[in-house]
């Protein structure tokens, strides 16, 4: 039963989570088990339906299902990836409470999502961009400020939320630069209805993440130098810096080239992807950013480097997305320890925030 100390948001019955805590769908982390440890916690997990194999998603859905005793959890998808459609017909076929993602679906698969009782919450790191998709029919935004992982934009969750928040009508969650129950609190006092988090979940000890990629995520302490690349698919990423992106830096134009095309190949074939799909994604990518070739083939691998480090153990190989507060985080909590944390910590402040304006 919710008690008032939970700081339920409408958010929370949106969603049917206890409280408006909600984990992002991180490629090759947010698998079943992750989503499992979230929910029975009281969050709302997504799952990273772009990096689970066609012939694995649904089964990952009913495990989820079955350890969860039903209760609601999310989906994460491109359009892009040749099982899109696949996902769309799952995320119905097993009325899952929401789906997220960027920018893809129009407003016919969004008017099927949305018919189907299925909240459609995508990711955004611009006003236009929360705008845009609430045109199309998105009913809750999640935005991500600049000190937010992986691909990120440059304004800071500070500016962005209120921003986002007195200009559109639908829940907004922030996300971008949160990890404990300060954080929470400052959101909803922005006027958001919850918080997002990525990296907090991802340095916990439920992620699955090999104990060698999280020990260089706990190593580093300086938020500084968790930067924004262009290298890796020519939009702008906030990650740990590691050697691979030292030898991209020294890479030539062509070697960048080479390389994203050999990725590009073992995506392809490990997704089971067409030629035909693969051109049409190289067409629209060439379209969006005609800039770089070798950064537009790699767009639709980026995965590959991920994979290296988040299920492969290999960090010093691929890309360690990670948000600023990485530098912040000493240990790795259970998702248990860490929502709970959140929580009480935000309470405390909230008490602590209306004595002293009963004392005024």
């Amino acid at each position: 039963m919710s008690q008032p100390h939970d700081l339920r948001t409408p958010l929370c019955d949106l969603l049917g989570c206890r409280y408006p805590i909600v984990q992002t769908a991180m490629g090759w982390v947010a698998g079943s088990s992750l989503v499992v440890a979230t929910t029975k916690a009281g969050g709302f997990g997504f799952l990273a339906g772009a990096t689970i194999a066609a012939d694995q998603i649904e089964n990952e859905i009913i495990r989820i299902r079955q350890l969860t005793d039903d209760r609601p959890f999310g989906l994460n998808f491109h359009m892009f990836q040749p099982n899109a459609q696949q996902l769309l017909d799952l995320a119905v076929k097993h009325k899952l409470r929401a789906v997220s993602y960027g920018r893809g679906p129009d407003k016919k698969v969004i008017g099927r999502l949305r018919d189907a009782g299925i909240v459609c919450m995508p990711t955004v790191g611009a006003l236009k961009h929360a705008q845009k998709a609430i045109e199309m029919g998105a009913n809750a935004i999640t935005i991500q400020g600049g000190e937010g992982g992986g691909h990120t934009g440059s304004v800071p969750t500070t500016v962005l939320l209120p921003q986002v928040v007195d200009a559109v009508q639908v829940p907004v969650v922030a996300a971008g630069g949160f990890y404990d129950g300060r954080g929470l609190l400052a959101a909803l006092a922005f006027g958001a209805q919850g918080i997002a988090m990525g990296t907090r979940f991802l340095m916990t000890s439920d992620s699955g993440v090999p104990d060698v990629t999280l020990q260089r995520y706990l190593a580093t302490r300086d938020a500084e130098k968790i930067q924004v690349s262009h290298l890796v698919d020519g939009m702008p990423q906030r990650m740990i810096p590691n050697e691979y992106l030292t030898m991209l830096e020294k890479a030539s134009p062509f070697t960048r080239l080479r390389m994203a095309v050999s990725l590009a190949l073992q995506w392809k074939a490990q997704t089971g992807m067409t030629m035909q799909h693969a051109l049409g994604v190289l067409w629209q990518g060439l379209r969006d950013d005609p800039g770089s070739a070798a950064q537009t083939v790699m767009a639709a691998n980026a995965p590959m480097l991920l994979q290296r480090s988040m299920v492969e153990g290999k960090p010093a190989e691929g890309v360690m997305s990670a948000g600023q507060v990485a530098a912040l985080i000493g240990r790795l909590d259970s998702c248990e320890e860490v929502i709970a944390g959140i929580v009480a910590q935000a309470c405390q402040r909230r008490a602590a925030l209306n004595a002293m304006a009963a004392a005024a």
